[in-house]
């Protein structure tokens, strides 16, 4: 398209979950859905659009072994990009990233700032790793350089113990949550096991990522609480794997990651049921490949999420919980345009047609 093409799509805008039109514009990158009075140069796609897909657990610019250099960064965003995904939530990085929101050809990231985590309690190279009279800083320093977010990891296997441990008390939580919210940021929790979630919550956590240990006794009070989940069902998967890598030197851990994979589905399902937001995210960019947010999508309703819930997870609804807009007039053109209707099938989402962003294809 050239600078002053419109872009004209007909066929099922999916502007929300109860709401559909019949066709969109595109007009100096930003969304009409009133025909431009003047219209000579005009490329039209017929299909089913949704607003710009969200990975709202994603890591650009990582690696299984820390921060990568960038040109190594732009291919993982590409990646995603091509795959619909056009918000990111990067939920804690050690790479530099910010060059990505100068390029017009890449997805806009929110970012959590650097991983945060107990001395000797996580993936190396990954995190700050500090004790908990600095918790609070380190959460104030992360909250500045952030875009809104800070990432704890709530808890990781404890060598001494052999299995999965909170990582922070009660006190030393509280105090550093409340220094989030002083400085506009909200703050979210890596937590497989369910010892880390009562201090969390108590703490005024905003949002669980993987969230595999809750409970019948901790469910109600998610819910009650408002505090979001991102249950990143394809990272889950690899729990097995993991397991019997570690089964000879720490047995009741490899038990337990066993135990929570086998229940993931309806760990999540209750969640969802009991009334617990629920958000796609891949956890890409560790040892996953980019890209997997149709295969979030699907494992969703798997878990019992019906397809347009599970789509709202990873678009409408995901998208107004981190406050970015949708398929809005005037709002930036961000958006993703299927060859059949992801509403009666979610995996339809892996085969985008035309991707959208900031007015242009891409891809």
């Amino acid at each position: 398209m050239s600078d002053g093409a419109v872009l004209h799509v007909r066929g099922r805008v999916l502007v929300g979950p109860e709401e559909v039109r019949d066709e969109l514009w595109v007009v100096d990158g930003r969304v009409s859905f009133t025909r431009p009075p003047t219209v000579e140069d005009v490329r039209t796609v017929t299909g089913w659009v949704l607003p710009g897909l969200v990975d709202a657990h994603c890591h650009v610019g990582l690696d299984a072994h820390g921060a990568v250099d960038a040109e190594t960064s732009e291919k993982q965003a590409l990646t995603d990009r091509d795959a619909g995904t056009l918000l990111i939530r990067d939920a804690g990085s050690a790479a530099d990233t910010r060059w990505i929101d100068e390029r017009e050809d890449l997805p806009r990231i929110i970012r959590a700032g650097r991983h945060i985590a107990r001395t000797r309690r996580y993936i190396r190279n990954y995190a700050h790793e500090i004790e908990p009279g600095d918790l609070a800083a380190y959460v104030r320093a992360e909250a500045r350089r952030g875009d809104g977010w800070v990432k704890l990891v709530g808890d990781w296997i404890d060598r001494e113990r052999g299995d999965l441990a909170a990582c922070w008390p009660g006190d030393a939580l509280a105090e550093a949550i409340a220094a989030a919210h002083e400085e506009g940021a909200r703050v979210t929790a890596h937590c497989f096991a369910a010892e880390s979630l009562p201090d969390l919550l108590t703490a005024g956590i905003d949002c669980v990522e993987h969230a595999t240990g809750l409970t019948e006794e901790l469910i109600p009070a998610f819910a009650e609480r408002g505090v979001a989940i991102v249950p990143t069902l394809v990272n889950i998967a690899t729990f097995p794997a993991l397991a019997a890598g570690g089964e000879a030197k720490f047995p009741a851990w490899s038990a337990h990651m066993r135990r929570l994979h086998e229940r993931r589905y309806d760990t999540v399902g209750a969640a969802h049921d009991a009334g617990i937001p629920v958000f796609v995210g891949t956890d890409a960019g560790g040892s996953l490949a980019h890209g997997l947010v149709a295969d979030e999508v699907a494992e969703l309703v798997k878990a019992g999420l019906s397809p347009a819930e599970a789509l709202s997870a990873a678009s409408w609804g995901a998208r107004a919980w981190l406050g970015r807009p949708g398929l809005e007039e005037g709002a930036p053109a961000d958006f993703v345009v299927y060859a059949e209707d992801p509403r009666a099938d979610v995996r339809v989402l892996a085969d985008p047609l035309l991707v959208v962003l900031r007015g242009r294809p891409v891809g």
